[in-house]
């Protein structure tokens, strides 16, 4: 029979919650998911056919599903169990630790966020700071390469502003995946990241499980296609000169081809700057010989407030030039096809001199490679050796990128950029280095020593 049922007032509210999360997990939820999937679709089915490289599945995969096949992953399954053995701990507990790190690697990616937001960002800030300047990059011998193979870009690492750089240049021809350190996993920062398509690493890890965790992700994308940017040296350059490769990311890769199987070709790029934002805590941290350094978080927000009140007062000056110039492909199958003692280190060490061989020279580090050692030298003078100097890394088949006017407009441009810093001083004629920002000059100096060493050697 029908009868009434008193309630408390609280105990109502959680039975209609109840019911509420019930409706949307199970009927709203699904329906809005599977809307935004066919959307997500057709958004990645219009960007693959303006795309050289197409948006590969295993970039598109979910997260949690790309987790799950990592953490099972026969050869992961192997260290977890060798991990445990070793250790003494549960099955159970050195797995959930295999999840943490594959968690914590994984990326999220979104089509939308990547080609909607920041290759646009990436675009419009590349833009606002520099001069972007694109050299030598031939478009057929990209385009020539094989549909069905993995593109990985090697780059030299100048600045934290090449991932940017890198991205706006290559968003028209395919979407990147990065390695990021640990600078990047602070939220919000580390969502959007993630999202980018990019993967987070601990590059002073020195787990078993860890590396192998990392490295079967990085064979698994390298395998399913998904193009891929990666810096050997592992770190910004202290000096300035592009440094030799450590073999970590670039020996996973090569571990985990095999013949027949999709070939990896990789595209060496060489990046170089009039200025890199870095550049005064760099020179401190190779002064004081150690790679952990910080910049003061006052400092940042002092070096922000200084620019964007420049740009409300219209003297905000660009930074000088930002120059990308792209080096020959070299194909993994045809070069392990050859004799070789150890492929990963002479693949390291091939690429490394390409991308230091095509490092182009800008105004800035031409000056300071004519400064030299001096702390005074007359401008007559130092126009002088930089004329020299030119003619020497043309001869040694270095590409010069200068504006118009050729080397005096070059000397011209690199010092009303260096004493709006106020790192060289100019009083008739006569040019002194101001004494705090000596290291300034040898660092930029030493892309454009590097050349005539490489055309001595």
């Amino acid at each position: 029979m029908p009868s009434t049922v008193t309630l408390p007032f609280w105990l109502f509210l959680l039975i209609i919650a109840f019911a509420a999360v019930a409706f949307f997990s199970h009927f709203l939820f699904p329906s809005v998911r599977w809307y935004f999937r066919r959307r997500m679709q057709r958004v990645v089915a219009r960007l693959n056919e303006r795309l050289d490289r197409p948006i590969q599945p295993f970039k598109l995969m979910r997260r949690h599903d790309m987790i799950v096949r990592l953490v099972h992953d026969p050869k992961v399954a192997e260290s977890i169990a060798a991990e445990a053995a070793a250790s003494g701990e549960p099955l159970s507990v050195v797995q959930e630790r295999a999840r943490r790190y594959a968690r914590e690697i994984v990326p999220a990616f979104s089509a939308t966020i990547y080609f909607g937001f920041a290759a646009r960002a990436a675009k419009w800030l590349a833009r606002l700071i520099y001069r972007v300047r694109v050299g030598s990059f031939d478009a057929a011998a990209f385009t020539g390469i094989d549909k069905g193979a993995t593109v990985v870009f090697v780059m030299n690492h100048r600045s934290n502003m090449d991932y940017v750089l890198v991205t706006h240049l290559v968003a028209e021809r395919s979407a990147l995946s990065y390695a990021v350190g640990e600078w990047a996993q602070v939220w919000p920062l580390s969502r959007l990241i993630r999202a980018a398509g990019a993967y987070f690493i601990r590059r002073r890890h020195s787990s078993p499980l860890y590396r192998r965790v990392l490295s079967r992700y990085v064979q698994m994308a390298t395998e399913e296609g998904v193009t891929q940017a990666i810096f050997p040296e592992g770190g910004l350059s202290l000096t300035g000169a592009v440094g030799p490769a450590k073999l970590g990311i670039l020996s996973y890769i090569v571990a985990g081809w095999h013949p027949g199987g999709r070939d990896v070709v990789f595209v060496p790029v060489a990046l170089a700057y009039d200025r890199v934002i870095e550049d005064r805590v760099l020179v401190a941290a190779h002064l004081e010989g150690t790679r952990r350094f910080r910049a003061p978080l006052w400092s940042i927000v002092k070096f922000i407030g200084r620019q964007l009140r420049r740009a409300l007062i219209g003297r905000f000056q660009k930074f000088g030039s930002a120059a990308v110039a792209y080096g020959a492909p070299v194909s993994l199958s045809a070069f392990v096809a050859a004799p070789r003692e150890d492929a990963v280190a002479e693949l390291a060490a091939d690429l490394m001199a390409r991308i230091a061989r095509g490092v182009p020279v800008l105004p800035v580090p031409l000056f300071c490679a004519a400064m030299g050692e001096d702390m005074v030298a007359g401008r007559d003078v130092v126009l002088g050796r930089a004329e020299v100097l030119a003619e020497r890394l043309r001869t040694a088949g270095a590409r010069l990128d200068l504006p118009e006017g050729g080397v005096p407009a070059a000397v011209d441009y690199a010092l009303r950029l260096l004493t709006l810093r106020k790192v060289v001083t100019e009083d008739q004629g006569q040019l002194t280095v101001t004494e705090s920002e000596r290291g300034l000059i040898g660092f930029y100096a030493a892309a454009v020593r590097q050349h005539l060493y490489a055309g001595a050697a």
